[in-house]
């Protein structure tokens, strides 16, 4: 086995009144969706985060700034893509991502098979190796009056 590391990643984007809601790259039905200077996807950010951490490539925000114009609008599986270029010119690989999101509504349940699909195509992995979950806050909180959304993500990445 090669030299192993761990990665840990959380986003947090505000929820706003008729905006689309973009989580793991999949366009949910809602009221309100997740805003941002990107898609502001959290599941997708958290991921990226983790990654970037667990190869000791600083954060999200140090490679994607929110006053950059590049990155305004854009898909996170293409900030995924760009961060997948980064491990593997380093040489690391991914072993396995878990990720909860945790938010009120909409439940992302049966979308959660489209998620592991885009997630597995930007990253190059299976889909199996992709591990999603969701929560509620119980109704208490920022989260629980829906005013905005939680993502965390763990990565095992290995080095060949």
């Amino acid at each position: 086995m090669g030299k192993i590391r761990v990665g840990f990643g959380f986003d947090v984007h505000q929820l706003k009144e008729q905006h689309p809601f973009v989580l793991g790259g999949v366009n949910l039905e809602h009221h309100s969706g997740a805003f941002g200077h990107s898609d502001a996807d959290v599941l997708l950010h958290a991921i990226c985060d983790a990654l970037l951490g667990a190869a000791n490539l600083r954060d999200i925000g140090h490679h994607f700034s929110n006053t950059d114009e590049r990155w305004r609008g854009i898909s996170s599986l293409v900030l995924l893509q760009h961060v997948m270029k980064l491990l593997r010119e380093k040489g690391w690989e991914i072993n396995n991502i878990d990720a909860m999101v945790c938010l009120e509504a909409p439940k992302i349940n049966p979308h959660i098979p489209a998620m592991q699909a885009n997630i597995a195509q930007a990253a190059g992995i299976d889909a199996d190796d992709i591990s999603i979950k969701a929560t509620t806050n119980e109704k208490l909180g920022f989260i629980g009056r829906e005013e905005g959304v939680v993502a965390y993500a763990v990565c095992l990445i290995e080095k060949a």
